[in-house]
């Protein structure tokens, strides 16, 4: 561990292995990182899981029921955001696009749609909705787009350095990178504490403040607005309160969302919130 890493809290695989990592604090940059990270060939076994409700379309269960619900509300906002930030229909590409669904909404609002997503499962039910989503990064080498986007994409990503830098080339001169992840300083989170559904070890490899998007960020793109993306706090609260009780449904879970969102209003801190970039040159 390096002068300015120290150990933050350990954690729990809720959802797949039921093995326990460490969340070690940069202290200099002010983001977690998870510890051991799991090498890139063996990150797709900690995704088999049918409750990985982002890389599915099924509503199974009340959590996965109500995610989906929000998710079509979601998305009309997502597609009203990055129009406001960019102030114009251009090209857009999607980073971990899942299985497709924002892509076809911004599609629709006559965006020139392009997306990325690793999972194949995801990228075929995509593809039945008419997106085609290439595999890698690496498939839009030499190219820019108006607008990037990545939906609680950045907290997978093993090389983060490596990607910031290809996510700053992918991006047109006065273009626009909007960034979704959750607030590891929300109420919810230091609330829940190792129980907090965000966390989401080994899956999330990074867990970030708004001090550390900024850091990351600085050298290629100036941080415009954030947005709070309201409705996470009461599906990871509810997600919590199961990995914390073993109860699959709790009104305290929405309490304690509410109140999240409540103290949010002062301290900014809301439970994911929405980077939006501009890029500098």
């Amino acid at each position: 561990m390096q002068n300015h890493e120290k150990k933050y809290l350990s954690v729990k695989d809720y959802l797949v292995s039921g093995e326990t990592f460490e969340l070690v604090h940069d202290t200099d940059s002010d983001f977690l990182k998870t510890f051991p990270q799991p090498k890139i060939e063996e990150l797709p076994k900690y995704y088999e899981s049918q409750e990985y409700i982002s890389h599915t379309d099924e509503k199974r269960g009340l959590i996965s029921s109500l995610y989906q619900l929000v998710k079509k509300w979601s998305l009309q906002k997502k597609a009203k955001l990055i129009l406001q930030q960019h102030g114009e229909v251009g090209s857009l590409l999607d980073v971990g696009a899942g299985t497709g669904d924002f892509l076809k909404v911004a599609k629709v609002k006559g965006w020139q749609v392009h997306g990325m997503e690793p999972n194949k499962n995801a990228a075929k039910l995509a593809l039945e909705k008419g997106i085609d989503l290439k595999a890698s990064l690496n498939d839009f080498e030499g190219k820019q787009f108006d607008v990037v986007t990545l939906w609680h994409v950045l907290e997978h990503i093993p090389d983060l350095e490596e990607t910031i830098l290809k996510l700053a080339a992918l991006v047109k001169p006065q273009g626009t990178l909007i960034i979704a992840v959750p607030n590891f300083k929300s109420f919810d989170a230091r609330y829940y504490g190792k129980f907090w559904a965000a966390y989401d070890v080994p899956r999330h490899l990074w867990h970030f403040s708004k001090e550390s998007m900024k850091n990351l960020f600085a050298e290629n793109f100036h941080l415009k607005k954030i947005e709070p993306m309201i409705f996470d706090s009461f599906y990871v609260s509810l997600l919590s309160e199961k990995y914390k009780t073993g109860r699959k449904f709790s009104l305290k879970a929405f309490w304690i969302g509410l109140l999240s969102n409540i103290k949010a209003k002062h301290s900014k801190e809301y439970s994911s919130q929405v980077y939006c970039f501009k890029k500098s040159i």
